[in-house]
């Protein structure tokens, strides 16, 4: 017989229990999506407090710049930008890999920054975060990410951008850590630049960044042939003090202004002080004139042999001729001898005065804070008067020179020096310090010390360069140094119309071969100035003319008549 098992009778659900299901199925999903975004909020604010962390770090080294007005040049042309940037960083006590193996890998895709012990110094060192590179570029920021290193950190900020590189950067200044101007026109301007009223609004300097390249050109060029130490020059409009250009060498890249030296770092043309030796005889000239001590070329000086005065000899250099000058020839022959009697009759109080009228008893009137102040001699003994009238016992910057030779040729107009880019219409007003009638033979005589005496390597063709050269032992504690010197050539151009005053000095050059040994201002700072001026004349409007220059045939009858004559090689 067959037995029939009975089976249970499935049960289907009712519509009740399957919304149950659903309704459970909706709340686990729920409840899974739920965990998910408060895990996605950990792992945000995990982020977020790690970005806080390195941010705060990272203001401990360099603080992100706020909003900071540009600086450009009197033509448009930028020279301090705040710009967006990316930059690099890293938490070196959180890196877990080789160091040296890391610091390698980053030489080789940031050489210009440091080698590999630079990068390992960074990374080995005893702080919570430190910058590797700033303003790097997108592709550099994903060149170091690829490397993998979660202790290196990337982030945007704001940064000081100098475009010119090292051009016109003592004039330019920087910043420091927490975005404040610390030297230059950067700390000059530091209120305005930063105000958000102004910051929207370029600065506009003095500078020429035409002309601040073609003299940093030549004057590095003398640096490196002369084996100088440094070099300082000055481009000055005559007629309002405004600053054209302004080198400074050696220099340095305000971009990256922790890698300079404190050589680097000083500005020499208003900072340093120098005895700038013959280049103070044209003030002498004028000063003699102005007080009526001396009114004719015809009046003449012995210089036929060494002058003494107590113990002290005064001597020319080798190759000035033996003979009585006059004002003309002391200047164009560079005799210390006749300068120095002609000032022994202006005296020491009218020789002051003038000294004084030019601002040579002060710090350079210039809106920098870098300022040398003038070593202003204690006594003024009679030797002293004799000395300081062609440069020695007396030491003024590069600046104080450069505007009392503006003074000598304007008009006898004394203004002080500006790197700001003023309208001619409202330049300053200044003080007279000499006639107009001093001026202008002051003009004429200056013109022939180039055309016919040291100054003649310093011509320009076609521009009628005047100017005086002027080469002085340099000055150390106790005495002078006799193996080196300061050689300066102080022009202006063109001298029948006087436009620009250019000085070049030279600290400490070397003699050459094709020099014969010289280290003179007529054979190294005078031919620098001349290129300068054949490269900048045009750019600043002279055109050159060789058929035109100041008349000097009522002095020329006056001058010695000697063919045989040759080129002076003293000062």
């Amino acid at each position: 017989m067959t037995t029939l098992v009975a089976r249970p009778i499935q049960q289907r659900n009712t519509p009740k229990q399957r919304h149950a299901l659903v309704a459970t199925s909706h709340t686990r999903l729920m409840m899974l999506l739920l965990l998910f975004g408060v895990a996605v909020l950990v792992v945000i604010g995990r982020l977020g407090l790690l970005a806080a962390f390195a941010g705060s770090e990272a203001k401990a080294a360099v603080a992100t710049l706020a909003a900071r007005g540009d600086i450009v040049d009197r033509n448009g042309s930028p020279l301090a930008r705040t710009i967006d940037a990316w930059t690099i960083g890293v938490h070196p006590r959180k890196l877990m890999g080789d160091r040296m193996e890391l610091a390698s890998r980053l030489a080789a895709l940031m050489p210009d920054r440091g080698d590999q012990a630079w990068f390992y110094g960074q990374l080995t060192k005893d702080v919570n975060f430190t910058y590797l590179q700033q303003r790097a570029s997108p592709a550099l920021v994903e060149q170091v990410n690829a490397l993998g290193e979660p202790a290196i950190v990337f982030a945007r900020e704001t940064q000081r951008l100098y475009p010119q590189s090292t051009m016109g950067a003592h004039a330019l200044g920087f910043l420091s850590t927490d975005g404040h101007g610390m030297s230059g026109m950067e700390r000059v301007l530091d209120e305005r630049l930063t105000n958000p009223a102004t910051a929207g609004t370029p600065v506009a300097l003095s500078l020429d960044t035409r002309v601040q390249a073609a003299m940093e050109s030549e004057l590095g060029r003398a640096m490196t042939t002369f084996s100088a130490r440094g070099a300082g020059g000055i481009v000055l409009d005559v007629a309002t003090g405004e600053v054209i250009a302004m080198v400074s060498l050696p220099t340095f890249n305000p971009n990256r202004v922790g890698m300079a030296g404190s050589e680097q770092l000083r500005n020499i043309t208003t900072q340093s002080v120098f005895e700038l030796g013959s280049t103070f005889k044209p003030i002498t000239m004028a000063t003699a004139m102005e007080t009526g001590v001396v009114t004719s070329f015809q009046r003449r000086f012995d210089a036929t042999h060494p002058l003494k005065v107590g113990r002290y000899t005064i001597h020319d250099e080798r190759g000035d001729p033996k003979r009585w000058l006059n004002m003309a020839e002391t200047l164009i022959y560079s005799s210390n001898i006749a300068t120095a009697r002609v000032a022994d009759e202006v005296g020491p109080e009218r020789m002051q005065t003038m000294f004084r009228k030019l601002g040579f008893d002060t710090k350079p009137d210039i809106e920098l804070r870098e300022k040398g102040r003038p070593l202003w001699p204690k006594y003024w003994a009679r030797t002293t008067t004799m000395t300081t009238a062609y440069g020695h016992g007396i030491a003024v910057t590069p600046l104080h020179l450069a505007s009392a030779y503006a003074a000598l040729v304007n008009g006898g107009i004394w203004r002080p020096a500006t790197l700001l880019k003023i309208d001619p219409s409202h330049a300053p007003v200044g003080r007279r310090v000499i006639s107009e009638q001093t001026s202008a033979r002051m003009r004429q005589m200056l013109r022939l010390i180039v055309q016919r005496g040291t100054g003649r390597r310093g011509e320009a063709p076609g521009y009628r360069v005047g100017g005086k050269t002027g080469t002085a032992e340099a000055a150390v504690a106790g005495g002078y140094d006799r193996s080196r010197n300061v050689a300066t050539f102080a022009t202006a151009f063109p001298m029948d119309a006087p436009r620009y005053v250019v000085l070049a000095m030279l600290d400490s050059p070397q003699g050459t071969k094709e020099t014969g040994g010289w280290k003179t201002a007529a054979y190294n700072a005078a031919p620098a100035v001349g290129r300068t001026i054949s490269r900048v004349g045009a750019i600043l409007g002279v055109m050159p003319d060789e058929n035109r220059d100041i008349d000097v045939s009522d002095i020329v009858p006056t001058l010695w008549d000697d063919p045989s004559r040759r080129m002076p090689t003293g000062q």
